[in-house]
């Protein structure tokens, strides 16, 4: 009896042992989306990302998940969100912009996390080698220091005129305040005998503020210095432009496409597409340490000839000849 009772024990452990095993493990792998911004912002990023999974394999929906958390740009928000997705047990975590990356790290020292940034990622403290990060996080950088002194530039070309001009930063967010610091941009507006003055804004009312100032100060040229919160305000932040007829350059191609005037930054896709074969590497069970920082390879220039004109400015033959497109 006790033999029967044994052996039907042990054919039963057999039967359910397979069952029970795969009953504990995911159905799929599950990557967290931190985002600093809000679903509208996110969504045009997320094509690029799907397609850099599908480079190497992965198909949203077949063999792995994407869990969102949104912060509305209120990064104070960041850390509990970054908590809520360790606690899910997500794969990685996918973030933007530097408040985002301190978020995430500070919630989990295992859990893989891929970012987008425009600080210098060593400087910033976020890893001490860009080539061989030594710990759970890796990522894309845009090097928003080194494209503000390259816009600077840009704009001085288009306003050779121009004595006083401003760059406008979001005061909430620290890292875009540092890659203003880091850019050195003051230096090469003091060689050119150029006053350059920091404007900062968080919210709808305080950009209305910022702009207003730029008659007080005879702002003749503004930099926007890159940062997602001006995403979300887009179309305020070109009208403004607009109304105080202050010639202004852009990160982004999205800011001409609204009706700005210049932009000069990396390529659309340029990192998200990157970042997202990325994620499937490490889905795949690829190491950190063998994922180094990845940079731009292609940068685009975009002039609005109708802002131009509406501004009574002549673009420059050098800047026709640089610029990847000219929106008529």
């Amino acid at each position: 009896m006790r033999r029967r009772q044994l052996m039907a024990l042990l054919g039963g452990m057999a039967i359910a042992g397979p069952h029970a095993v795969r009953a504990q493990q995911k159905a799929m792998p599950v990557i967290g989306w931190l985002a600093p911004t809000s679903r509208e912002q996110t969504e045009p990023l997320m094509p690029d990302f799907r397609a850099g999974l599908a480079d190497v394999g992965y198909i949203e929906g077949r063999n792995f998940a994407i869990e969102y958390r949104w912060a509305e740009s209120h990064n104070d928000r960041l850390p509990a969100l970054a908590a809520e997705l360790v606690a899910r047990n997500v794969d990685l975590i996918f973030t933007g912009a530097l408040p985002g990356a301190l978020a995430a790290m500070k919630a989990t020292s295992t859990i893989p996390i891929l970012i987008v940034v425009g600080v210098d990622p060593v400087a910033a403290g976020l890893v001490k080698d860009l080539a061989h990060p030594d710990g759970n996080l890796t990522g894309f950088t845009v090097f928003g220091p080194r494209m503000n002194i390259k816009r600077f530039e840009l704009l001085s070309q288009l306003v050779p005129q121009a004595r006083v001009m401003a760059v406008v930063t979001n005061s909430a967010n620290p890292s875009s305040i540092k890659s203003v610091e880091q850019s050195l941009v003051f230096e090469p507006a003091r060689a050119k005998g150029i006053q350059l003055h920091l404007l900062k804004a968080s919210t709808p009312d305080e950009i209305d503020a910022a702009f207003a100032t730029l008659a007080e100060f005879h702002v003749e040229g503004l930099m926007l210095n890159a940062d997602p919160l001006f995403d979300q305000y887009k179309d305020q932040v070109t009208a403004l432009a607009a109304r105080y007829r202050s010639p202004a350059i852009y990160y982004h191609r999205r800011y001409p496409d609204a009706g700005g005037l210049i932009s000069y930054g990396a390529k659309g896709g340029e990192s998200m597409r990157p970042i997202g074969a990325y994620a499937g590497r490490i889905l795949a069970g690829a190491k950190i340490a063998d994922l180094p920082f990845q940079m731009p390879t292609r940068y685009e220039l975009v002039i609005n000839r109708k802002a131009a004109t509406a501004l009574g400015l002549s673009i420059p033959v050098e800047l026709e000849t640089l610029a990847d497109e000219i929106i008529e």
